[in-house]
Protein backbone atom coordinates (compact mmCIF):
# COMPACT_ATOMS: atom_id res chain seq x y z
CA UNK A 1 0.00 0.00 0.00
CA UNK A 2 1.60 3.26 -0.56
CA UNK A 3 2.72 5.96 1.84
CA UNK A 4 2.28 9.63 0.81
CA UNK A 5 5.89 9.50 -0.67
CA UNK A 6 6.63 5.95 -1.59
CA UNK A 7 4.22 2.77 -3.35
CA UNK A 8 5.32 -0.36 -1.80
CA UNK A 9 4.51 -3.13 -3.94
CA UNK A 10 3.86 -6.75 -2.34
CA UNK A 11 3.05 -10.01 -3.79
CA UNK A 12 -0.79 -11.12 -2.77
CA UNK A 13 0.85 -15.11 -2.33
CA UNK A 14 3.37 -14.42 0.29
CA UNK A 15 3.12 -10.87 1.56
CA UNK A 16 6.41 -10.62 0.77
CA UNK A 17 8.03 -7.10 -0.66
CA UNK A 18 8.99 -7.01 -3.99
CA UNK A 19 9.80 -3.21 -5.12
CA UNK A 20 9.25 0.68 -3.82
CA UNK A 21 8.48 3.55 -6.02
CA UNK A 22 8.02 7.26 -6.05
CA UNK A 23 4.72 8.15 -6.21
CA UNK A 24 3.70 10.51 -8.48
CA UNK A 25 2.30 14.10 -6.45
CA UNK A 26 -0.14 16.42 -7.82
CA UNK A 27 2.40 18.72 -9.05
CA UNK A 28 4.57 15.63 -10.99
CA UNK A 29 1.38 14.52 -12.67
CA UNK A 30 0.76 18.07 -13.87
CA UNK A 31 3.69 18.85 -15.05
CA UNK A 32 4.00 15.34 -17.26
CA UNK A 33 0.28 16.55 -18.10
CA UNK A 34 1.65 19.44 -19.20
CA UNK A 35 4.86 17.96 -21.53
CA UNK A 36 2.16 15.33 -22.75
CA UNK A 37 -0.34 18.44 -24.20
CA UNK A 38 2.80 20.36 -25.74
CA UNK A 39 4.03 16.30 -27.19
CA UNK A 40 0.68 15.66 -28.97
CA UNK A 41 0.04 18.00 -31.96
CA UNK A 42 3.21 16.49 -33.32
CA UNK A 43 2.67 12.76 -32.44
CA UNK A 44 -0.50 13.20 -34.01
CA UNK A 45 0.99 14.70 -37.81
CA UNK A 46 3.38 11.73 -37.78
CA UNK A 47 1.67 9.89 -40.49
CA UNK A 48 -0.67 7.07 -39.27
CA UNK A 49 2.13 4.84 -41.19
CA UNK A 50 4.51 5.55 -38.99
CA UNK A 51 2.52 5.50 -35.73
CA UNK A 52 1.29 1.92 -36.81
CA UNK A 53 5.43 0.66 -37.32
CA UNK A 54 6.09 2.26 -33.87
CA UNK A 55 3.18 0.11 -32.37
CA UNK A 56 4.64 -3.15 -34.33
CA UNK A 57 7.79 -2.39 -33.26
CA UNK A 58 6.00 -2.21 -29.36
CA UNK A 59 4.12 -5.75 -29.95
CA UNK A 60 7.66 -7.23 -30.56
CA UNK A 61 9.18 -5.97 -27.30
CA UNK A 62 6.64 -7.66 -25.94
CA UNK A 63 6.49 -10.80 -27.34
CA UNK A 64 10.38 -10.69 -26.97
CA UNK A 65 10.60 -10.49 -23.13
CA UNK A 66 6.87 -12.11 -22.72
CA UNK A 67 8.04 -14.71 -20.17
CA UNK A 68 9.88 -11.86 -17.98
CA UNK A 69 6.81 -9.84 -18.13
CA UNK A 70 4.47 -13.05 -17.13
CA UNK A 71 6.47 -13.37 -14.01
CA UNK A 72 6.37 -9.94 -13.10
CA UNK A 73 2.45 -9.81 -13.24
CA UNK A 74 2.44 -13.23 -11.28
CA UNK A 75 4.39 -11.47 -8.58
CA UNK A 76 2.64 -8.53 -8.26
CA UNK A 77 -1.31 -9.38 -8.99
CA UNK A 78 -0.89 -13.36 -8.18
CA UNK A 79 -2.43 -14.47 -11.59
CA UNK A 80 -1.18 -18.16 -11.83
CA UNK A 81 2.27 -18.04 -14.31
CA UNK A 82 0.09 -19.87 -17.12
CA UNK A 83 -2.80 -17.39 -17.36
CA UNK A 84 -0.43 -14.48 -17.10
CA UNK A 85 0.97 -16.12 -20.57
CA UNK A 86 -2.11 -16.56 -21.61
CA UNK A 87 -2.91 -12.65 -21.15
CA UNK A 88 0.05 -11.77 -22.84
CA UNK A 89 -0.22 -13.95 -25.67
CA UNK A 90 -3.65 -12.87 -26.17
CA UNK A 91 -2.68 -9.38 -26.16
CA UNK A 92 -0.40 -9.67 -29.01
CA UNK A 93 -3.22 -10.79 -31.07
CA UNK A 94 -5.39 -7.11 -29.65
CA UNK A 95 -2.18 -5.14 -31.30
CA UNK A 96 -2.44 -7.08 -34.67
CA UNK A 97 -6.09 -6.55 -34.37
CA UNK A 98 -6.11 -2.44 -33.84
CA UNK A 99 -3.03 -2.26 -36.45
CA UNK A 100 -5.03 -3.86 -38.91
CA UNK A 101 -8.36 -2.48 -38.10
CA UNK A 102 -6.63 1.35 -37.76
CA UNK A 103 -6.69 2.46 -40.92
CA UNK A 104 -10.25 1.17 -41.94
CA UNK A 105 -11.57 2.69 -38.82
CA UNK A 106 -10.18 6.26 -39.07
CA UNK A 107 -10.01 6.28 -43.04
CA UNK A 108 -11.49 9.62 -44.94
CA UNK A 109 -14.86 8.96 -45.79
CA UNK A 110 -16.42 10.90 -49.03
CA UNK A 111 -20.56 10.88 -48.16
CA UNK A 112 -21.64 12.85 -51.42
CA UNK A 113 -19.65 14.88 -54.63
CA UNK A 114 -22.96 16.10 -56.76
CA UNK A 115 -23.05 19.63 -58.49
CA UNK A 116 -19.86 21.32 -57.39
CA UNK A 117 -20.60 20.20 -53.57
CA UNK A 118 -18.20 17.75 -51.86
CA UNK A 119 -19.56 16.51 -48.10
CA UNK A 120 -16.36 14.48 -46.16
CA UNK A 121 -16.12 13.01 -43.00
CA UNK A 122 -12.55 12.86 -41.46
CA UNK A 123 -11.02 11.70 -38.28
CA UNK A 124 -9.45 13.81 -35.27
CA UNK A 125 -7.38 12.58 -32.63
CA UNK A 126 -9.19 13.30 -29.41
CA UNK A 127 -5.89 15.08 -27.81
CA UNK A 128 -4.75 13.98 -24.19
CA UNK A 129 -6.02 10.79 -22.68
CA UNK A 130 -5.91 9.70 -19.31
CA UNK A 131 -5.91 6.00 -18.90
CA UNK A 132 -6.26 4.77 -15.62
CA UNK A 133 -6.21 1.37 -15.96
CA UNK A 134 -7.39 -2.00 -13.60
CA UNK A 135 -4.96 -4.67 -12.05
CA UNK A 136 -6.44 -7.79 -12.84
CA UNK A 137 -5.90 -7.91 -16.61
CA UNK A 138 -3.12 -4.96 -17.22
CA UNK A 139 -2.40 -5.92 -20.55
CA UNK A 140 -5.89 -6.04 -22.23
CA UNK A 141 -7.47 -3.74 -19.76
CA UNK A 142 -5.41 -0.94 -20.72
CA UNK A 143 -4.02 -2.06 -24.33
CA UNK A 144 -7.70 -1.79 -25.38
CA UNK A 145 -7.39 2.20 -24.42
CA UNK A 146 -3.41 3.35 -25.33
CA UNK A 147 -3.06 0.87 -27.95
CA UNK A 148 -5.79 2.31 -30.11
CA UNK A 149 -5.33 6.00 -28.42
CA UNK A 150 -2.01 6.53 -29.68
CA UNK A 151 -2.06 4.96 -33.22
CA UNK A 152 -5.11 7.65 -33.50
CA UNK A 153 -2.62 10.35 -32.27
CA UNK A 154 -3.66 11.19 -29.05
CA UNK A 155 -0.63 11.35 -26.03
CA UNK A 156 -1.47 9.27 -22.58
CA UNK A 157 -1.05 9.70 -19.48
CA UNK A 158 -1.45 6.31 -18.03
CA UNK A 159 -2.28 5.77 -14.28
CA UNK A 160 -2.14 1.76 -13.89
CA UNK A 161 -3.33 0.26 -10.68
CA UNK A 162 -0.75 0.33 -7.93
CA UNK A 163 -1.52 -3.53 -7.79
CA UNK A 164 0.16 -3.56 -11.30
CA UNK A 165 2.55 -0.80 -11.27
CA UNK A 166 5.59 -2.58 -12.42
CA UNK A 167 3.35 -4.19 -15.35
CA UNK A 168 2.58 -0.23 -16.30
CA UNK A 169 6.43 0.36 -16.00
CA UNK A 170 7.16 -1.81 -18.77
CA UNK A 171 4.66 -1.05 -20.45
CA UNK A 172 6.13 2.67 -20.70
CA UNK A 173 9.30 1.44 -20.99
CA UNK A 174 8.90 -1.07 -24.18
CA UNK A 175 6.66 1.70 -25.63
CA UNK A 176 9.69 4.40 -25.28
CA UNK A 177 11.67 2.12 -26.65
CA UNK A 178 9.80 1.18 -29.67
CA UNK A 179 9.92 4.96 -30.58
CA UNK A 180 6.76 6.52 -28.79
CA UNK A 181 8.31 10.17 -27.61
CA UNK A 182 8.65 10.09 -23.65
CA UNK A 183 6.31 13.11 -23.26
CA UNK A 184 3.71 10.94 -25.51
CA UNK A 185 2.77 8.49 -23.43
CA UNK A 186 3.83 9.23 -19.50
CA UNK A 187 3.46 6.44 -16.33
CA UNK A 188 1.56 7.57 -13.36
CA UNK A 189 2.77 5.58 -9.82
CA UNK A 190 0.52 6.00 -7.43
CA UNK A 191 -3.29 5.28 -6.07
CA UNK A 192 -6.09 7.60 -5.00
CA UNK A 193 -4.19 10.88 -5.09
CA UNK A 194 -2.19 10.16 -7.99
CA UNK A 195 -5.48 9.15 -9.84
CA UNK A 196 -7.76 12.42 -8.77
CA UNK A 197 -4.40 14.79 -9.60
CA UNK A 198 -4.71 13.06 -12.43
CA UNK A 199 -8.60 14.27 -13.14
CA UNK A 200 -7.76 17.75 -11.99
CA UNK A 201 -5.42 18.16 -15.10
CA UNK A 202 -7.03 19.61 -18.69
CA UNK A 203 -7.46 16.23 -20.15
CA UNK A 204 -9.72 15.50 -23.17
CA UNK A 205 -10.89 11.98 -22.29
CA UNK A 206 -11.00 9.81 -19.57
CA UNK A 207 -10.72 6.10 -19.58
CA UNK A 208 -11.62 4.25 -16.40
CA UNK A 209 -12.04 0.77 -15.48
CA UNK A 210 -12.61 -0.31 -11.98
CA UNK A 211 -15.16 -0.04 -8.92
CA UNK A 212 -18.60 1.84 -9.88
CA UNK A 213 -18.11 3.90 -6.78
CA UNK A 214 -14.96 5.38 -8.27
CA UNK A 215 -16.66 5.47 -11.71
CA UNK A 216 -19.53 7.80 -10.35
CA UNK A 217 -17.42 9.91 -8.72
CA UNK A 218 -14.74 10.44 -11.90
CA UNK A 219 -18.08 11.05 -13.72
CA UNK A 220 -19.13 13.81 -11.55
CA UNK A 221 -15.55 15.95 -11.52
CA UNK A 222 -15.47 15.34 -15.52
CA UNK A 223 -18.74 15.79 -16.76
CA UNK A 224 -18.91 19.51 -16.08
CA UNK A 225 -15.90 19.99 -18.15
CA UNK A 226 -17.51 17.93 -21.19
CA UNK A 227 -14.54 15.87 -22.13
CA UNK A 228 -15.11 12.37 -23.73
CA UNK A 229 -15.89 9.63 -21.04
CA UNK A 230 -15.45 6.08 -20.79
CA UNK A 231 -16.11 3.90 -17.46
CA UNK A 232 -15.91 0.07 -17.72
CA UNK A 233 -16.93 -0.88 -14.10
CA UNK A 234 -18.02 -4.34 -13.82
CA UNK A 235 -20.70 -6.65 -13.72
CA UNK A 236 -22.69 -9.56 -11.97
CA UNK A 237 -22.77 -11.86 -14.71
CA UNK A 238 -25.56 -14.23 -15.29
CA UNK A 239 -25.72 -17.51 -17.15
CA UNK A 240 -28.65 -19.82 -17.69
CA UNK A 241 -28.20 -23.84 -18.23
CA UNK A 242 -31.29 -24.86 -20.04
CA UNK A 243 -33.48 -28.00 -19.42
CA UNK A 244 -31.86 -29.92 -22.79
CA UNK A 245 -28.23 -28.59 -21.86
CA UNK A 246 -25.78 -31.21 -21.65
CA UNK A 247 -25.08 -30.55 -17.89
CA UNK A 248 -21.49 -31.76 -17.46
CA UNK A 249 -20.65 -29.69 -21.06
CA UNK A 250 -22.39 -26.44 -19.35
CA UNK A 251 -20.67 -27.14 -16.10
CA UNK A 252 -17.16 -27.77 -17.14
CA UNK A 253 -17.31 -24.63 -19.06
CA UNK A 254 -19.09 -22.35 -16.78
CA UNK A 255 -17.07 -23.93 -13.74
CA UNK A 256 -13.61 -22.47 -15.77
CA UNK A 257 -15.88 -19.26 -16.58
CA UNK A 258 -16.20 -18.76 -12.82
CA UNK A 259 -12.88 -19.34 -11.53
CA UNK A 260 -10.78 -18.57 -14.16
CA UNK A 261 -8.31 -15.78 -12.88
CA UNK A 262 -9.46 -16.25 -9.17
CA UNK A 263 -12.50 -14.93 -10.16
CA UNK A 264 -11.38 -11.64 -10.40
CA UNK A 265 -12.38 -10.56 -13.76
CA UNK A 266 -14.93 -8.23 -14.84
CA UNK A 267 -17.31 -10.72 -16.87
CA UNK A 268 -16.05 -13.71 -14.45
CA UNK A 269 -19.79 -16.14 -14.45
CA UNK A 270 -21.36 -14.71 -10.90
CA UNK A 271 -24.56 -16.00 -11.31
CA UNK A 272 -25.96 -19.15 -12.28
CA UNK A 273 -29.56 -20.47 -13.12
CA UNK A 274 -30.18 -24.02 -13.90
CA UNK A 275 -33.66 -25.62 -15.16
CA UNK A 276 -34.67 -27.64 -12.59
CA UNK A 277 -35.02 -31.00 -14.44
CA UNK A 278 -30.81 -30.71 -14.80
CA UNK A 279 -30.06 -28.99 -11.72
CA UNK A 280 -28.71 -31.46 -10.07
CA UNK A 281 -26.39 -33.29 -12.62
CA UNK A 282 -25.31 -29.56 -13.12
CA UNK A 283 -24.12 -28.67 -9.21
CA UNK A 284 -22.51 -32.54 -9.19
CA UNK A 285 -20.54 -31.80 -12.42
CA UNK A 286 -19.78 -28.58 -11.33
CA UNK A 287 -18.46 -29.01 -7.85
CA UNK A 288 -16.90 -31.51 -9.44
CA UNK A 289 -14.54 -29.65 -11.45
CA UNK A 290 -14.21 -26.89 -8.93
CA UNK A 291 -12.71 -29.76 -6.40
CA UNK A 292 -10.23 -30.56 -9.58
CA UNK A 293 -8.98 -26.62 -9.65
CA UNK A 294 -5.12 -26.99 -8.33
CA UNK A 295 -4.60 -24.21 -5.72
CA UNK A 296 -1.21 -22.76 -4.55
CA UNK A 297 1.67 -21.21 -5.83
CA UNK A 298 1.12 -19.09 -8.34
CA UNK A 299 4.37 -19.67 -9.99
CA UNK A 300 3.69 -22.89 -10.75
CA UNK A 301 2.13 -24.09 -13.83
CA UNK A 302 -0.04 -26.80 -13.01
CA UNK A 303 -1.57 -24.01 -10.34
CA UNK A 304 -4.63 -22.93 -11.39
CA UNK A 305 -6.73 -21.02 -8.47
CA UNK A 306 -3.55 -18.64 -6.78
CA UNK A 307 -4.30 -15.36 -4.07
CA UNK A 308 -6.46 -12.64 -4.51
CA UNK A 309 -4.64 -9.39 -5.64
CA UNK A 310 -6.23 -7.61 -2.44
CA UNK A 311 -6.19 -8.43 1.14
CA UNK A 312 -9.58 -6.35 1.22
CA UNK A 313 -11.56 -8.34 -1.43
CA UNK A 314 -11.14 -11.80 1.54
CA UNK A 315 -13.27 -9.72 4.07
CA UNK A 316 -16.33 -8.98 1.44
CA UNK A 317 -15.94 -12.99 -0.35
CA UNK A 318 -16.55 -13.67 3.76
CA UNK A 319 -19.21 -11.56 3.94
CA UNK A 320 -20.78 -13.04 1.18
CA UNK A 321 -20.50 -16.41 2.47
CA UNK A 322 -22.08 -15.37 5.75
CA UNK A 323 -25.01 -13.80 4.68
CA UNK A 324 -25.80 -16.45 2.24
CA UNK A 325 -25.82 -18.77 4.59
CA UNK A 326 -27.64 -17.27 7.21
CA UNK A 327 -30.30 -16.95 4.55
CA UNK A 328 -30.48 -20.20 3.70
CA UNK A 329 -27.44 -21.15 1.21
CA UNK A 330 -25.89 -24.39 1.14
CA UNK A 331 -22.03 -24.68 1.19
CA UNK A 332 -21.02 -26.94 -1.90
CA UNK A 333 -17.50 -26.68 -1.24
CA UNK A 334 -15.50 -24.30 -0.14
CA UNK A 335 -16.45 -20.63 1.87
CA UNK A 336 -13.14 -20.18 4.22
CA UNK A 337 -9.87 -18.14 3.75
CA UNK A 338 -7.10 -20.66 3.33
CA UNK A 339 -4.83 -20.22 6.44
CA UNK A 340 -1.50 -19.63 5.03
CA UNK A 341 0.50 -16.48 4.48
CA UNK A 342 -1.09 -13.77 1.80
CA UNK A 343 -4.60 -13.43 0.55
CA UNK A 344 -5.92 -17.16 0.21
CA UNK A 345 -9.49 -18.12 -0.30
CA UNK A 346 -11.29 -21.36 -1.27
CA UNK A 347 -13.06 -21.83 -4.27
CA UNK A 348 -16.51 -21.86 -3.08
CA UNK A 349 -19.96 -23.24 -4.58
CA UNK A 350 -23.14 -22.08 -2.64
CA UNK A 351 -26.71 -23.49 -3.47
CA UNK A 352 -30.23 -23.38 -2.78
CA UNK A 353 -29.47 -19.51 -2.94
CA UNK A 354 -31.96 -16.49 -4.06
CA UNK A 355 -31.56 -12.48 -4.57
CA UNK A 356 -32.18 -12.02 -0.92
CA UNK A 357 -28.67 -12.73 -0.87
CA UNK A 358 -25.05 -10.46 -1.01
CA UNK A 359 -23.85 -13.29 -3.41
CA UNK A 360 -26.49 -12.85 -6.03
CA UNK A 361 -26.65 -9.12 -6.07
CA UNK A 362 -23.21 -7.62 -5.14
CA UNK A 363 -20.04 -8.05 -7.76
CA UNK A 364 -17.85 -10.95 -5.85
CA UNK A 365 -15.03 -10.42 -7.55
CA UNK A 366 -13.93 -13.74 -6.61
CA UNK A 367 -13.65 -17.31 -6.59
CA UNK A 368 -17.51 -18.07 -5.51
CA UNK A 369 -20.17 -18.89 -7.26
CA UNK A 370 -24.19 -19.22 -6.70
CA UNK A 371 -26.57 -21.73 -8.38
CA UNK A 372 -30.26 -21.22 -8.33
CA UNK A 373 -32.40 -23.68 -9.69
CA UNK A 374 -35.46 -21.90 -11.79
CA UNK A 375 -38.31 -23.48 -13.46
CA UNK A 376 -38.59 -21.86 -16.92
CA UNK A 377 -37.25 -19.62 -19.32
CA UNK A 378 -39.34 -16.91 -18.30
CA UNK A 379 -38.06 -17.30 -14.29
CA UNK A 380 -34.40 -17.72 -15.50
CA UNK A 381 -34.82 -13.84 -17.74
CA UNK A 382 -36.27 -12.46 -15.06
CA UNK A 383 -33.65 -13.26 -12.47
CA UNK A 384 -31.28 -12.41 -14.86
CA UNK A 385 -32.73 -9.03 -15.50
CA UNK A 386 -32.87 -8.42 -11.71
CA UNK A 387 -29.68 -6.59 -11.23
CA UNK A 388 -28.13 -3.31 -11.44
CA UNK A 389 -25.45 -4.11 -14.01
CA UNK A 390 -25.79 -5.40 -17.64
CA UNK A 391 -22.26 -6.42 -18.65
CA UNK A 392 -22.39 -10.24 -20.08
CA UNK A 393 -24.81 -12.87 -20.28
CA UNK A 394 -25.14 -16.22 -21.69
CA UNK A 395 -27.27 -19.39 -22.50
CA UNK A 396 -26.36 -23.13 -22.51
CA UNK A 397 -28.61 -25.19 -24.61
CA UNK A 398 -28.19 -27.06 -27.99
CA UNK A 399 -30.84 -25.24 -29.98
CA UNK A 400 -29.48 -21.79 -31.02
CA UNK A 401 -32.69 -20.09 -32.09
CA UNK A 402 -33.58 -20.89 -28.36
CA UNK A 403 -30.98 -18.63 -27.27
CA UNK A 404 -31.11 -15.92 -29.28
CA UNK A 405 -34.82 -15.38 -27.87
CA UNK A 406 -33.84 -15.42 -24.64
CA UNK A 407 -30.50 -13.50 -25.19
CA UNK A 408 -32.17 -11.02 -26.82
CA UNK A 409 -34.38 -10.02 -24.06
CA UNK A 410 -31.68 -9.76 -21.20
CA UNK A 411 -29.77 -6.67 -20.52
CA UNK A 412 -26.40 -6.77 -21.26
CA UNK A 413 -23.54 -5.10 -23.90
CA UNK A 414 -22.60 -8.74 -24.72
CA UNK A 415 -23.97 -11.98 -24.92
CA UNK A 416 -22.61 -15.80 -25.18
CA UNK A 417 -24.56 -18.75 -26.57
CA UNK A 418 -22.54 -22.16 -25.14
CA UNK A 419 -19.30 -20.01 -24.07
CA UNK A 420 -18.23 -17.75 -20.94
CA UNK A 421 -16.19 -15.30 -19.37
CA UNK A 422 -14.64 -14.11 -23.60
CA UNK A 423 -13.79 -10.96 -25.45
CA UNK A 424 -12.61 -10.19 -28.94
CA UNK A 425 -10.89 -7.05 -29.84
CA UNK A 426 -13.36 -7.56 -33.00
CA UNK A 427 -16.79 -6.88 -30.77
CA UNK A 428 -17.07 -3.49 -29.01
CA UNK A 429 -16.83 -3.99 -25.48
CA UNK A 430 -19.54 -1.90 -23.65
CA UNK A 431 -22.40 -2.12 -20.80
CA UNK A 432 -25.56 -1.34 -20.00
CA UNK A 433 -26.82 -0.07 -16.09
CA UNK A 434 -24.24 0.43 -13.31
CA UNK A 435 -21.84 -1.79 -15.67
CA UNK A 436 -20.61 1.88 -17.36
CA UNK A 437 -20.37 4.05 -20.51
CA UNK A 438 -18.86 4.44 -23.29
CA UNK A 439 -17.04 1.08 -25.89
CA UNK A 440 -13.74 -0.01 -26.37
CA UNK A 441 -12.64 -2.62 -28.64
CA UNK A 442 -13.76 -3.18 -32.35
CA UNK A 443 -13.91 -0.39 -34.97
CA UNK A 444 -16.41 1.72 -32.80
CA UNK A 445 -12.91 1.29 -29.85
CA UNK A 446 -11.02 2.69 -32.25
CA UNK A 447 -13.20 5.84 -33.10
CA UNK A 448 -13.61 6.83 -29.74
CA UNK A 449 -10.21 8.47 -29.97
CA UNK A 450 -11.12 10.25 -32.30
CA UNK A 451 -13.50 13.41 -33.05
CA UNK A 452 -15.05 13.62 -36.09
CA UNK A 453 -14.59 16.67 -38.72
CA UNK A 454 -17.61 17.50 -41.03
CA UNK A 455 -16.33 19.38 -44.65
CA UNK A 456 -18.55 20.96 -46.74
CA UNK A 457 -16.54 21.58 -49.76
CA UNK A 458 -17.73 23.44 -52.88
CA UNK A 459 -15.66 23.98 -55.96
CA UNK A 460 -15.76 27.07 -57.20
Amino acid sequence: MPSSHVLFIDNPANGERLAERPIDDAAAVAAKAMRARAAQPAWATTPLAERRAVIARFRAGVEGELDELAHTLTAEVGKPIRQARNELHAFLGRVDFFLEAVGRATAEETVWNEGGMRERITHDALGLVANISAWNYPWFVGGNVFVPALLTGNAVLYKPSEYATLTGLHIGRLLHAAGVPPDTFAVLVGGGATGAALLDQAVDGVFFTGSVATGMRIAATVGPRLARLQLELGGKDPTYVCDDADPRAAAESLADGAMYNTGQSCCSVERIYVHERVHDAFVAAFVGAVRGFAIGDPERDDTYIGPLARAAQLDVLERQVADAVARGARLACGGHRIPKRGNWFEPTVLTHVDHTMEVMRDESFGPIIGIQKVGSDEEAVRLMNDTRYGLTAGVYTPDGGRAERLLARVRAGSVYWNCCDRVSPRLPWTGMGDSGVGVTLSTYGIQAFTRLRAWHLRSA
